[in-house]
């Protein structure tokens, strides 16, 4: 009787041994500028906005002297939507959630990059847009916003 009960502990203990814990993760706020700090996993998320904006494109460049790929996401408002993201390089994918925000129809494919493989959006709700960055490799990258217009920037580097 006692090994039933292990074995039945133990069948619900082991999924949770394999389950991500997102409080281990670092946790770091998005700043208004470029810090250069490079980060391989955690937790992220943007400034508190209650406007409602559009997500109008998203372009990159790639420049070699820089050593990175920068991926803009352009808004049609002056600053940048509510974010929260996540960022994990050992899955090769940074997701992050855009509050009070919708989608251009006329935004396209996102062409050849460096390091991305694809870009996925994923509308959630009438006013939340999911969006899944699935990178070519193991990468680091350096999360910024700019606003007047607002623009999310992905610095992403090997």
């Amino acid at each position: 009787m006692k090994f039933v009960f292990l074995l039945i502990i133990f069948a619900f203990m082991i999924p949770l041994g394999n389950a991500q814990n997102l409080l281990k993760e670092r946790i770091w706020k998005i700043p208004p500028r470029k810090k250069s700090i490079y980060l391989d996993q955690g937790v992220f998320h943007g400034p508190v906005s209650t406007s409602k904006s559009r997500l109008e494109k998203v372009r990159h460049s790639f420049t070699k002297k820089n050593g990175y790929e920068r991926v803009v996401f352009d808004f049609n408002t002056n600053e940048i939507p509510k974010i929260y993201g996540h960022l994990s390089s050992n899955d090769g994918k940074l997701y992050f959630d855009l509050f009070n925000t919708t989608i251009n129809s006329k935004i396209g494919s996102f062409g050849t990059s460096k390091f991305v493989k694809d870009l996925n959006f994923y509308p959630i709700t009438e006013d939340t847009l999911s969006v899944e960055v699935k990178l070519k490799q193991k990468a680091n990258v350096d999360i910024f916003y700019l606003e007047n217009p607002g623009r999310m920037v992905v610095d992403i580097k090997e």
